[in-house]
């Protein structure tokens, strides 16, 4: 049968040549059809593959960030003390732990997802909770920035009545805190074995109560800006908990068994990991928390930290699709470096860039369209609605850049490049882009847009060149066989996993 079909679509292209084809142009004309369909096949098997960890993550991380909106939007109409001191609280105090310790949480991208290409399926379970004792004991070290928010904000220049506010409401956040210690680490275990819609639907879940306890903390029982802490502490550990539930509740059989001893060993090698993964990507995140403290030494501070927290919300927002693609090719390239596939990942690369950018641009111009009117989520003030309308090319241009650079941050922990990202984050962004953003801002007295202007152009820019050239100069069959070293050194055998059988 299957010849037949053969032979019936080699006639059918044989009839649409010119009658002035040569036989061997027409073998190579049928040739190239041929590529042109496997490579049609290919992107969309590829497409599949991508989209089943993608889509969910969207959802998911749409939704988790979504809470952090509602609360902060609630919080908003208070008073733009009580959206600043919030802003602050969320964007400076726990985005600068958030950074750290999601950059920690993954390295089980790596890890986890390297052997369950491999088919090493035990050792996910043990990852988990290596990662887990790390990231826990980790949150404690980070405890001072949240009992000292207040004078620390005012050390860096924050007005007086914003510091004190955003104190209080940090140190109502420290639940939070210790939630993320647990919520990573499930979340990249169960990426990582393309579990994922069962993230999506409990940040659903989360969603509901975090908006429930909004409005009865705030509205009905007037706890103000402590209500608003409260709902996200409540919101985020209902994340822990569902996520956890399924895991030990019969959702994963051949990765979870139990709690174990054998998590405690090796945890120096881990810390290590864990410690590089956690430096490359906080380096990223504290950049643009650094460029929300810098706009409180400018003139009328409070407008301007409002009116560029709006932005970086948006942006935020926005930016869960990317960091959706940056699991889902951490997630693909992982899976295909484990199981041995060089090309495999090199090809999943491609796709993900391909798709996020298009998605980047999709949103680039939707914020150009609508840049008089995207604040009016978070307040009506005149003078806030202005300043984000000035803001909005700036935003439109950072979420176009940020649609490719996750991506390419997702194939670094894919094959384990973390520990040089690390440094290369580093140069970009702090060696170049923050120089460049303090120049422009003060020396050349461009405000704000000078000092976000020149930490985009000089930093993210910049780093996306480097990765992509890294990325394209890739030997992706030695990263194959890197992973397969990785994989032997940080497993212990379990006659109950399947071996890998290799081309």
């Amino acid at each position: 049968m299957g010849s037949i079909i053969r032979r019936d679509d080699e006639d059918l292209n044989r009839s649409l040549l010119p009658e002035s084809t040569t036989p061997e142009d027409g073998a190579k004309a049928i040739a190239e059809d041929q590529d042109q369909k496997g490579l049609a096949s290919r992107v969309w098997i590829e497409t599949r593959k991508l989209w089943r960890i993608v889509g969910p993550a969207i959802i998911s991380r749409v939704i988790s960030y979504s809470m952090n909106v509602i609360t902060q939007a609630f919080a908003g109409h208070l008073g733009e003390v009580e959206l600043a001191a919030i802003s602050i609280a969320n964007t400076v105090i726990v985005g600068f732990n958030f950074g750290l310790l999601l950059g920690m949480g993954s390295a089980l991208e790596t890890l986890c997802g390297q052997a369950f290409g491999a088919k090493r399926y035990h050792m996910l379970g043990i990852y988990l909770q290596r990662s887990w004792i790390v990231l826990f004991v980790c949150c404690f070290f980070l405890l001072p920035f949240y009992v000292f928010a207040t004078p620390l904000l005012k050390l860096l220049g924050q007005p007086d009545d914003v510091a004190e506010s955003s104190g209080v409401v940090a140190c109502w956040l420290i639940p939070l805190h210790f939630s993320f210690a647990f919520q990573f680490p499930l979340q990249r275990f169960l990426q990582s074995q393309l579990k994922n819609s069962v993230i999506a639907w409990v940040a659903f879940a989360g969603l509901l109560v975090n908006a429930l306890t909004s409005w009865l903390f705030i509205y009905v029982f007037d706890f103000g800006l402590v209500g608003a802490a409260l709902s996200l502490d409540i919101s985020w550990w209902v994340l822990v908990f569902g996520l956890y539930g399924y895991t030990a509740f019969g959702g994963c059989p051949l990765t979870w068994s139990g709690f174990s001893t054998e998590a405690f060993s090796g945890l120096w090698e881990f810390l290590k990991l864990s410690a590089a993964s956690g430096v490359m990507l906080c380096l990223e995140n504290w950049y643009y928390r650094i460029l929300i403290l810098m706009t409180g030494f400018l003139q009328n501070a409070t407008l301007a930290v409002d009116a560029l927290s709006v932005c970086m919300t948006i942006n935020g927002w926005e930016m869960m699709i990317p960091l959706a693609f940056f699991a889902g090719t951490g997630v693909r390239v992982a899976n295909e470096l484990g199981a041995g596939n060089g090309k495999a990942a090199k090809f999943a690369t491609k796709v993900s860039v391909v798709q996020s950018t298009v998605i980047g641009i999709f949103f680039c111009a939707l914020i150009m369209l609508l840049h008089d009117k995207i604040a009016y989520i978070f307040t009506t003030s005149s003078d806030v609605l202005e300043a984000v309308d000035n803001l909005s090319l700036l935003l439109a241009v950072t979420i176009l850049l940020n649609s490719v650079q996750p991506v390419l941050s997702g194939v670094a922990v894919g094959s384990g490049w973390q520990a040089w990202v690390a440094y290369i984050n580093l140069g970009c962004y702090y060696v170049v882009g923050l120089p460049l953003g303090i120049v422009l801002g003060w020396v050349f007295d461009l405000g704000v847009k000078g000092i976000w202007g020149g930490m985009i152009f000089g930093g993210t820019a910049v780093q996306t060149v480097i990765l992509a050239i890294i990325t394209v100069r890739c030997d992706w069959e030695k990263e194959a066989e890197k992973a397969s070293i990785r994989v032997n050194k940080w497993s212990t055998p379990n006659p109950e996993d399947q071996p890998v059988v290799r081309d």
